[in-house]
C-alpha cells in the first residue's frame, strides 16, 4: 500500500467513524430526552459532549492528511511548556482528590457516588495519559527535549 493509498484508506475510515459518533450523539440526547434520572442525564450528557469531541479529532485527522500535513515544531511547546507543565501538576492533583474520595467511600455502599467518582478518576487518568504523551514527544525534540 502506497502512503497516498494509506492516506486515502485513513480518511475514510476517520469519516465512518465521525458517523457513528454522530449517531452516538444523537442516540444519548434521545436518552436523556426520554430519562428523568439525573445519574442517566448527566452521564449521556458527559458521553454527548466527548462524542462531539472525538468527531472534532477525527475530523483534523481527515484534514491533516487531505488537506496538508501538521506539523509541531519545538517551538510550539517551547513557548507554552511552562503553562502545561503547571496544568500537568493540576491534573495529577485532580487524581489524587479521586482516589481520596473513592478510597473513602470504600465498603460504604454508596454506588452512585463510587461510580461517578470512577468516572471523574478514569477522565483526570486520560488527561494525565494526553499530557505525558506530549511530553514524550517535547523530550524527543531536539534541541528542547
Amino acid at each position: 500500500m502506497t502512503t497516498k493509498e494509506l492516506q486515502e484508506e485513513l480518511v475514510g475510515l476517520m469519516k465512518s467513524w465521525q458517523k457513528i459518533e454522530d449517531s452516538a450523539i444523537k442516540q444519548t440526547s434521545k436518552i436523556e430526552e426520554k430519562s428523568n434520572h439525573p445519574i442517566v442525564k448527566t452521564m449521556m450528557e458527559v458521553i454527548r459532549q466527548d462524542s462531539r469531541m472525538h468527531a472534532r479529532v477525527q475530523g483534523f485527522i481527515a484534514d491533516s492528511l487531505s488537506k496538508g500535513t501538521v506539523t509541531l515544531r519545538p517551538e510550539d511547546l517551547e513557548d507554552v511548556w511552562d503553562l502545561i507543565e503547571e496544568h500537568i501538576e493540576l491534573e495529577r492533583k485532580t487524581v489524587e482528590y479521586a482516589e481520596k474520595s473513592l478510597a473513602a467511600l470504600k465498603g460504604k455502599k454508596m454506588v452512585v457516588q463510587e461510580y461517578l467518582l470512577q468516572y471523574l478518576l478514569t477522565d483526570e487518568e486520560k488527561h494525565n495519559a494526553i499530557l505525558d504523551q506530549l511530553e514524550t514527544i517535547k523530550k524527543g525534540m531536539y534541541p528542547y527535549g
